[in-house]
């Protein structure tokens, strides 16, 4: 089962943010946004709220409890490897 931090490091791998970029944008530290996906911390109200808008996901799914048909699982990837897979689905998408 993909977790809280899992789902938000797929979609900002996705997106194609670094944890810097994101950690700004949400007005926390890199070492949070680190933490949350690593599942050791949990953002507050505020700025999960923030997370949905700048994803565009309902919190349903952020929070593990609707899912998406065609979610990709990339837990236990490198950052390297998540990104190039995404890069790979979205070459092939391009074709």
């Amino acid at each position: 089962m993909v977790d809280f931090g899992d789902r938000l490091r797929n979609l900002r791998v996705r997106d194609g943010l670094t944890q810097e970029y994101l950690a700004k944008k949400l007005g926390v530290t890199k070492s949070t946004v680190s933490a949350y996906e690593t599942g050791t911390k949990f953002p507050s109200h505020k700025v999960l709220l923030n997370i949905i808008k700048i994803f565009n996901v309902s919190s349903d799914y952020l929070l593990g409890i609707e899912s998406k048909n065609n979610e990709i699982d990339l837990s236990g990837l490198t950052e390297k490897e998540a990104e190039a897979v995404i890069n790979l689905i979205k070459a092939m998408k391009d074709r």
